[in-house]
């Protein structure tokens, strides 16, 4: 029993000085940490001007497209083209006929050839009245007058007949369908004898989309934040995933002046020559532009510039103690990032900094 109570009691003095010795390494801790020496690297602001690489989708659209569509009712006679026909300009593509144009023109043409008897008649006429009235009192002025306004208005008659049978014949002439322009057919929705027209079957699709193949246009949404460093002439590199081997290049030409009311971003595009015709219309492109600014900024470390709950800001040491600067982001360039506001050459700002790093804090000098 003795030897059982010796066993309990050194158990207990084990286990007791075990916690004794933890509360001292917990008490000791907070201790050491706090002795620990604070160093704070800083860093001098400098202003520089670097090129700074931005990559950005774009697509690439035909420099001309056109969707043909019949203007009058009528049956599609001869097609001359299909889907990947090359044509030239001028080139027949789609022949059609409507009877009722035709008996329309033929009418019109009857009543043009009516008139112009009855002009011609009445001004030879209205001719010999007026030579005869050279001779005093051969011809009273009632009779001039009478003839002058029948001239007048068989004249009139003529005019109007005929502008009818040309509005008739320029109808006509929308029964033949041309190429507006070299390129190429991209899509077909129609076949022989098929009715179409502006109340046709159909007709809320195009008979033909021809699209010029030769030049590209090169598109892209360059982000508002981007938008004061792209320039006419500036040079932008770009590759298809089709052909990833090869790098096309190209200019900037056109810039839209305005931001895009859903994307907030400014349409540029990029004129491309499409030797072989290697590149298609439609094709989404991994597009590299450089940025540069007209003057020099300031590019910090990413790691100097706070972008948290409390703003956008960096740490200037100021008389020796931290003051917190609101800034605005600007363009990134690996790990450093432009920034502006209430800054200065020379102006010293914390390296590494956190949400946690308060203001007023003393920095001791180096």
């Amino acid at each position: 029993m003795k030897k059982i109570y010796n066993i309990v009691l050194a158990t207990t003095f084990i286990l007791l000085f075990g916690a004794c010795s933890t509360k001292e390494k917990k008490a000791e801790e907070p201790q050491a940490g706090m002795n620990m020496p604070m160093s704070f690297e800083t860093v001098k602001l400098k202003k520089s001007n670097p090129t700074v690489p931005v990559r950005l989708p774009g697509e690439l659209i035909a420099d001309q497209e056109v969707q043909i569509y019949a203007k009058v009712a009528s049956y599609v006679q001869t097609l001359k083209v299909d889907v990947g026909s090359k044509v030239s300009q001028g080139q027949v593509l789609i022949t059609m006929e409507a009877p009722e144009i035709n008996s329309q023109l033929a009418s019109a043409l009857s009543k043009m050839k009516a008139q112009e008897a009855i002009y011609i008649a009445t001004k030879a006429t209205y001719d010999r009245t007026i030579k005869a009235a050279q001779t005093e009192g051969a011809v009273s002025q009632d009779a001039i007058d009478q003839i002058t306004a029948k001239k007048d208005a068989d004249e009139a008659q003529y005019t109007a007949s005929k502008s009818v049978y040309q509005e008739i014949k320029a109808m006509e002439n929308y029964l033949v369908i041309r190429a507006p322009f070299s390129g190429i057919v991209t899509e077909r929705n129609t076949d022989i004898g098929a009715y179409v027209g502006p109340a046709g079957k159909g007709s809320d699709r195009p008979l033909l989309v021809v699209q010029k193949d030769a030049a590209l246009r090169l598109v892209l949404a360059i982000p508002e934040a981007h938008t004061p460093y792209v320039q006419l002439s500036d040079t932008v590199k770009f590759s298809a995933k089709s052909i990833p081997q090869k790098v096309f290049t190209g200019l900037v030409v056109r810039k839209a002046g305005a931001l895009d009311s859903k994307l907030r971003a400014e349409r540029i595009e990029i004129d491309v020559l499409n030797q072989d015709n290697v590149l298609l219309p439609r094709m989404i492109v991994d597009a590299n532009i450089t940025l540069q600014s007209k003057e020099p900024t300031f590019f910090i470390p990413k790691s100097a510039l706070v972008d948290g709950n409390m703003g956008v800001y960096v740490m200037k040491i100021v008389e020796g103690k931290t003051q917190k600067v609101p800034v605005r982001k600007g363009r990134t360039n690996g790990m450093t990032i432009e920034v502006f506001g209430n800054l200065e050459p020379n102006d010293e700002i914390l390296l590494k900094v956190s949400e946690e790093t308060k203001e007023n804090m003393f920095i001791p000098k180096k």
